[in-house]
């Protein structure tokens, strides 16, 4: 209830006055049935406007933190992303990884759509980079479709270091569904794995025109980091 009342009433109304959201391929989403959302990371808000413009709900997997606050702030923390459709993670453990996809098959076989970041992190740049293989995984071990999809502009909204958000219009680019039946039975396989990992972040690439970098977002992160640390004359952090 509170998912439904924060798009149609609270929240939805309001981004749609302000960021007036284009969207395209909408007919791609099934009307029933389990199915991965796919998407590129350029925003926070981006967990935002792809539920605002899809008919059905969608469900994210969100890291702990956002639900584990204390007090009041901690509550209506917790209560916020619940209500915008999303499902805490552990990501601090040595399960993580499998406590996620468990999750995930979890919310599939209940018949929802999943909403995924294969990048697993923002991009730092605006630039698309190397996809994780659990979204390869959670297709073939569900045997679902995965619908690519790109943001447009959700970047420009808060630029890092900038205080306020820029009111302008932003997109959403929803891809035809993947099939890749094809491969059923191999889940274990990781260059199987890798090579549908790369098939969507090249569907990505096309919907979105972003650079695309044969990097992990997490490591370009680090990297910008300590390029930062050695600009200011302190000493680097040396990578593990």
């Amino acid at each position: 209830m509170l998912y439904w009342f924060l798009k149609s009433v609270l929240l939805g109304p309001l981004l749609r006055l302000l960021y007036r959201p284009r969207v395209e391929g909408l007919e791609n989403i099934p009307d029933s049935g389990p199915a991965i959302l796919a998407s590129n990371h350029l925003s926070f808000s981006d967990s935002f406007f792809l539920p605002l413009v899809c008919p059905r709900r969608i469900t994210f997997l969100a890291k702990a933190e956002y639900f584990n606050g204390k007090g009041i702030k901690g509550w209506f923390s917790r209560m916020f992303f619940t209500g915008v459709g999303q499902v805490p993670i552990d990501r601090s453990g040595a399960s993580a990884a499998e406590d996620a996809l468990n999750t995930g098959l979890r919310i599939l076989g209940e018949g929802h759509l999943l909403g995924i970041y294969p990048e697993g992190t923002r991009s730092p740049d605006g630039r698309l980079y190397r996809g994780k293989t659990g979204v390869a995984r959670m297709a073939l071990e569900a045997g679902v479709p995965v619908i690519p999809v790109a943001m447009i502009d959700t970047e420009k909204i808060q630029p890092i270091g900038s205080k306020r958000p820029r009111i302008m219009r932003v997109g959403v680019k929803i891809g035809t569904p993947l099939d890749f039946s094809r491969y059923e039975g191999m889940e274990n396989d990781r260059f199987v794995l890798r090579s549908i990992s790369d098939e969507i972040m090249y569907e990505l690439m096309e919907l979105s025109g972003q650079e695309y970098v044969d990097m992990y977002a997490a490591r370009a992160k680090n990297a910008q980091a300590e390029e930062s640390l050695d600009t200011e004359g302190e000493p680097a952090r040396v990578a593990a």
